[in-house]
C-alpha cells in the first residue's frame, strides 16, 4: 500500500537541484517537524487521568506505541524513497533538519519532569504506577535514538545536547560505547551489543547492559591515557553522563521529595531496556566474514535488519534505515537510503519488540529469515555457541520445500 502525502507537493517543499541536474523533493519534509511530538504521546495518559480519574487511561500510550503503530505501518506501508547521492550534500547541510532534533530535546526533558511530578502528585495503584513508569520509560528510549542521531556528529553543541538526552536514562556513556566500540565490532562475536542467532532478549540484555558500560569505561580510559589523563580527568565522557545523570536526577528528588528516585531508577531501567531492545533486532544472528589475516570484513549494509515502514521510520529519524547507517555513520537521518538485497524485517521497530518479548515467535519468524539471507552459509551466521550445534545441523538438512529448517 502506497501513502498518499498531501505535503508531498513542491509548494509545501523545498527543491533541491544538485549541479548534474538530479532534483529531489523531500515528501516527509514537514513530518519531520511533527515528529518532535511522538514522544508527548507519552503524556496522554496521565492527562487523560488528571481530566476523568480513570486509571486504566494510563495504559493508553502502551497501547498507541505497541498496537496503534504497528497496525498503522501495515495499513500505510512502506516508503523506499531515497534521496540521490548527488542530493546528499545540501540535504545535510539544510539546517531546518538539524533544529528538529534540537528542538526535541526540551521536549524529552519536559515530558521526563511531567511524568515524575504526575507518579509524585496523584495516589495511584501498582498498575497506574508501573503504567507511567513504562510510558516513561519511552521517552528515555526517544532520548537514547536523539543521543545515537547527534551523538555520531562533529559539532559540539549536537555532542553536547546527546549527552543531556541520554542522562534520563543514565546511559551517558553510550557514544563513547556506541560510536568506538558497537560500529567497529559490529555483527562480530565480540560484540557485546550484536545478538546472536538463538539468543533470547532477555539472555542478551544481561550481557549487553552491564557489558556497554564495562566496554565505555575501558574505551575512555584508553583514550584519555593516550593523552596522559587518568580515567578521572574531567574529559572523561563516562563520568559527564554519570554527573548530568545525577543532576538532573537530584534536582527532581529535591523538587519532589525521596519518594521519586524509585521511579527514576526503575525508569532509567526500562529505557536502557528500548536500547537493548534495539540493539538486539538490529543485527540479529547476522555475521562479517573473518578474512585470512584474521580480520573481520568491512562492515556492509548486509550486516544490518533493515525497515522501511513509513510510520515508525518517520517516528525514530530513519533509525529503521539501520544499514545506511553502518555503512555511513556520520550520515544525517535526513539523507540515510535503502538498499536493495539486504535483510529486511517483516515490520516495523514496535512491532519486533513486541516480537522480540515472546522468544519462541521471535525465533518462529526471525531464525528462517537469517538463514535464507546467509544462503546456509556458517560463516554469516552470527550463532550463539551453546545453540550452535543445533543449527548447524538445521544447515545441512533443509525442509522440503527447499528453504531453511526454521526453529
Amino acid at each position: 500500500m502506497s501513502f498518499a502525502n498531501p505535503f508531498a507537493s513542491p509548494r509545501f517543499n523545498k527543491q533541491y537541484v544538485a549541479e548534474n541536474g538530479d532534483t529531489y523533493i523531500d515528501k516527509k519534509r514537514w513530518l519531520w517537524l511533527l515528529s518532535v511530538l511522538v514522544p508527548l504521546l507519552t503524556l496522554l495518559g496521565p492527562l487523560l487521568y488528571i481530566e476523568s480519574g480513570k486509571e486504566w487511561m494510563l495504559w493508553i500510550p502502551m497501547a498507541i506505541f505497541y498496537l496503534l503503530i504497528p497496525l498503522a505501518d501495515w495499513f500505510i506501508g512502506e516508503d523506499s524513497n531515497n534521496p540521490p547521492e548527488s542530493i546528499v550534500p545540501q540535504l545535510e547541510a539544510d539546517v531546518y533538519y538539524r533544529w528538529i532534533t534540537f528542538l526535541l530535546v526540551p521536549v524529552l526533558l519536559f515530558g521526563f519532569a511531567f511524568t515524575a511530578w504526575f507518579v509524585s502528585s496523584y495516589p495511584l495503584s501498582w498498575s497506574g504506577w508501573l503504567a507511567v513508569l513504562l510510558v516513561n520509560g519511552f521517552i528515555c528510549g526517544y532520548g537514547i535514538n536523539l543521543g545515537h542521531e547527534m551523538g555520531h556528529k562533529r559539532s559540539l553543541s549536537e555532542r553536547w545536547a546527546a549527552k543531556i538526552a541520554l542522562s534520563l536514562s543514565a546511559y551517558g556513556h553510550f557514544n563513547v560505547e556506541h560510536n568506538r566500540g558497537h560500529h567497529t565490532e559490529v555483527a562480530t562475536p565480540d560484540d557485546v551489543a550484536s545478538s546472536k542467532l538463538g539468543e533470547t532478549i532477555y539472555g542478551f540484555y544481561i550481557k549487553e547492559y552491564p557489558g556497554a558500560f564495562v566496554r565505555a569505561c575501558r574505551l575512555e580510559k584508553q583514550r584519555l591515557n593516550r593523552k596522559g589523563h587518568s580515567f578521572w580527568h574531567p574529559d572523561n565522557e563516562v563520568i559527564q553522563g554519570l554527573l548530568l545523570t545525577t543532576f538532573i536526577y537530584g534536582a527532581l528528588t529535591l523538587w519532589l521529595g525521596w519518594s521519586v528516585l524509585p521511579f527514576l531508577l526503575l525508569t532509567a531501567l526500562w529505557g536502557g531496556f528500548q536500547l537493548t531492545s534495539a540493539n538486539y533486532i538490529e543485527h540479529y544472528g547476522l555475521l562479517r566474514k573473518k578474512q585470512p589475516n584474521g580480520r573481520y570484513e568491512r562492515c556492509q549494509p548486509r550486516h544490518s535488519w533493515n525497515s522501511n515502514f513509513l510510520l515508525s521510520n518517520w517516528s525514530l529519524f530513519h533509525l529503521q534505515r539501520h544499514s545506511d547507517h553502518h555503512a555511513n555513520p556520520m550520515r544525517r537521518f535526513q539523507a540515510l537510503r535503502n538498499f536493495e538485497e539486504i535483510p529486511q524485517l517483516p515490520a516495523g521497530y514496535y512491532a519486533m519488540f513486541l516480537l522480540a518479548y515472546v522468544p519462541p515467535l521471535w525465533f518462529k519468524v526471525m531464525d528462517k529469515r537469517v538463514i535464507a539471507f546467509a544462503d546456509c552459509d556458517p560463516e554469516r551466521l552470527n550463532l550463539l555457541p551453546k545453540k550452535a550445534e543445533k543449527y548447524l545441523s538445521q544447515l545441512s538438512q533443509p525442509d522440503t520445500s527447499g528453504k531453511p529448517a526454521s526453529d
